[in-house]
């Protein structure tokens, strides 16, 4: 059992499962407007999202400490690398525009974590900021890398999906930041720091709330498609109102991290049924 909890808090600590998260929700986007599904391209945003999401949890932790780091941390470290090989290897196969339109993303990512600012700060560092910095990444990552890539014009379809997506991953950004909030340094200005959960907690729901509105705009409104995007708010919702500061400790980063690749599950599924 030890060892498969070893192996469990490696595929957690070490953004696979956030990476899983990503790429399902871009395999939706890509579903739902319509876009060819590039295996090198999919694989290309899962090497990314582990490689980013790593060097913005690790990089600084890795340069105090190159020394001596624990060996969990050096054989994410090592994993990190191997990814970040991958995803260039993948990434020179693709037309040079497509690394100018992902050029603000990286940029987002890179500025999140090195302190550019006076007194070495970063973007992670600015009150209230950091989750919209995510939910921006998520959204553009999800939505806006496939509809370029595929060089298909943008379209209002793609507008309201991105707005969506944005909203959705604030809302599932909360019980981290409720999760957090005992931790977090008073500084940071955190929404529970600022609003208190019960507030905060109104914050995601309100989020989830604009993403059913927006959904009467689209074009699969009452859809098959757009009742299981329900269903998937509804259990987003569930996550927030459950969330606590003492929490179970996979909580956040299993089960509520977990709900894009579930959605993706029950799409697959559902849509089988329904051919």
């Amino acid at each position: 059992m030890k060892g498969l909890k070893s192996i469990f808090d490696f595929y957690i600590n070490s953004s696979i499962h956030v990476a899983l998260s990503v790429v399902c929700l871009a395999l939706i986007s890509q579903k739902e407007l319509n876009l060819l599904h590039e295996q090198n391209f999919n694989w290309f945003l899962f090497f990314g999202t582990i490689t980013g999401y790593n060097f913005v949890k690790y990089a600084a932790l890795a340069g105090l400490h190159h020394r001596n780091l624990t060996e969990r941390l050096k054989s994410i470290q090592i994993f990190s690398v191997f990814c970040f090989i991958a995803l260039i290897y993948l990434g020179v196969q693709f037309e040079f525009q497509f690394w100018i339109f992902c050029l603000p993303l990286a940029l987002l990512t890179l500025l999140y974590a090195l302190p550019f600012l006076p007194h070495k700060k970063n973007l992670r560092t600015i009150p209230t900021l950091k989750i919209f910095i995510i939910a921006a990444v998520w959204a553009g990552v999800s939505v806006y890398l496939p509809v370029v890539y595929n060089l298909t014009d943008w379209s209002i379809e793609a507008t309201l999906l991105t707005t969506q997506r944005f909203l959705l991953v604030l809302a599932l950004i909360i019980p981290f930041e409720i999760r957090d909030f005992n931790y977090d340094a008073s500084n940071l200005g955190t929404l529970p720091q600022l609003l208190g959960i019960k507030k905060t907690k109104l914050f995601g729901l309100l989020m989830l709330t604009a993403c059913v509105i927006l959904e009467i705009f689209r074009e699969s409104w009452f859809s098959s498609t757009s009742i299981l995007h329900f269903i998937m708010l509804g259990i987003t919702g569930f996550s927030i109102v459950k969330a606590k500061a003492y929490q179970p400790a996979y909580y956040a980063s299993f089960f509520v991290e977990g709900i894009p690749t579930l959605w993706f599950l029950l799409y697959f599924i559902f849509s089988e049924f329904t051919c």
